[in-house]
């Protein structure tokens, strides 16, 4: 039987100050970050402890090395928003304004703990950012370079599901599994998107298998569980009729 985790007060409320520094610390200049991380690690340290994660000074020089790296790689986040949406004015406005790149902040600050097997923590900033922004992005699952999440409320993206790069979704888009089920624990459940693909509002796509090609387009409210070719439309097609009941 497992030990009953003791979680001190206050304790998610620790987590999500440390997530909001993360994501200041991320996005400053590289001079600066080693102080920034300086004051962070009493922080990170007290919730690994509480979480029993057993992080040593070795598991902290490598998430220091890599969120100092995480820079170059939000700014290509921060410029697709900014190239895509015409209302973007300034790539300052998608730093401090996008629910989008800020979820896409988080997760790739919680990717990197859980690529070093940090347990729980990866999953308590998603969770954070989820309900900050009403995106969920598992930390596991993999994400490429120019990543741009429009609008942003109602997206989900599983464990397993792998992005290549400059990829667009807008609000509303699940890439999830067909079956919820605990034996399919190590298996790759969630879709795999090539790079240059778009997915519009509401789009559902499930299963491992599946898997969009480049330069797809996706359209809004479209349910897929098989594979999409390169280089496709993707619509759907509703019957909609409009009459007018009105008495003259």
């Amino acid at each position: 039987m497992q030990e009953t985790l003791q979680i001190p007060f206050r304790f998610k409320e620790r987590v999500e100050d440390l997530a909001k520094e993360l994501f200041y610390c991320a996005l400053e200049e590289f001079e600066k970050q080693e102080a920034l991380l300086n004051n962070i690690k009493e922080s990170f340290f007290y919730v690994s402890k509480a979480l029993q994660c057993g992080v040593c000074e070795n598991k902290w020089e490598q998430f220091n090395t890599e969120i100092k790296a995480l820079k170059s790689k939000l700014q290509l986040d921060a410029e697709a928003a900014y190239k895509n949406d015409p209302a973007a004015k300034s790539i300052k406005e998608v730093y401090l304004a996008y629910p989008g790149f800020y979820a896409i902040t988080m997760y790739r600050i919680s990717h990197i703990l859980w690529k070093l097997d940090i347990p729980v923590l990866p999953r308590m900033i998603s969770e954070y950012a989820h309900g900050v922004t009403g995106t969920d992005i598992h930390p596991g699952a993999t994400i490429g370079d120019s990543f741009f999440i429009d609008h942003a409320t109602g997206v989900v993206i599983g464990e397993t599901a792998v992005i290549h790069e400059n990829v667009i979704i807008y609000q509303g888009v699940t890439l999830g599994g067909i079956k919820v089920e605990k034996a399919l624990k190590n298996t790759k459940r969630h879709p795999t998107i090539k790079n240059n693909v778009t997915i519009y509002a509401n789009a559902t796509i499930l299963g491992g298998d599946v898997e969009i090609g480049e330069n797809s387009i996706i359209g809004a409210n479209v349910w897929i569980t098989k594979s999409i070719p390169e280089n496709s439309i993707v619509t759907y097609k509703s019957d909609i009729k409009i009459t007018n009941n009105f008495n003259r």
